[in-house]
Parts: structure tokens; sequence; C-alpha cells
């Protein structure tokens, strides 16, 4: 099972917008893909249904979704959420990434 937490603000807003959204009842996919300036970019979207093969965590009530592919460039993450005027939106630590780009959306390992 991946290791990776959700803090309470994050899962907070990540409810509050599942709520609102065209797939409220589903839950946040967290994945991986190739991309971004580092060479990998995160990705966070609501989905409708879980994948068979799936891992599923749950964080106050919200269902969090993990492809198998992904799973393992996410493992030991923390994703925060911050309402700050000049820096809003969802952050993500990677303590195991060597390399991250100045937005922080990518990253390499």
């Amino acid at each position: 099972m991946i290791q990776l937490q959700l803090t309470e603000m994050a899962s907070k807003k990540a409810k509050q917008l599942l709520a609102s959204s065209e797939h409220a009842g589903g839950g946040l996919r967290v994945a991986v893909r190739h991309g971004g300036c580092s060479g990998m970019r995160y990705e966070l979207l609501f989905d409708a249904t879980r994948g068979a093969d799936d891992a599923e965590l749950e964080f106050d009530g919200l269902r969090v979704w993990v492809d198998p592919e992904s799973a393992p460039y996410l493992e030991g993450i923390t994703i925060d959420f911050s309402d700050a005027l000049n820096d809003a939106g969802f952050r993500i630590d990677h303590p195991s990434a060597k390399e991250t780009c100045g937005c922080g959306e990518s990253f390499s390992l």
C-alpha cells in the first residue's frame, strides 16, 4: 500500500471542490505523468470512478486514488493546501525528489 499524506487543509479544500465538480461523489486522483521542466509532473484531478488496480486511501472522508504506475513516484509525499493571497493552491512536498522546478509542479527522482 502506498504511503502518502494529505493535510487537513488539503482534504478540506479538495472535498469542497469535489462536491461542486461534475464528479461529485467520486474521488481525488493523484498521478504522475512524464513531462514538465524536471522530467515528471504531478497531476491532481477529480474522477468519477476508481480503476480496478488503483490503490485507495481515505482522508477525512475524501477518497484518494493512485494508479499502479504512479504509486512508486508518489511514495512519501505530503499534499498541502495554502489559501495565502499571493500563493494559494495545492502544494506537494516530495522528500525523495532530487530536483524540482521553480513552480513546484514537476520533479525528478
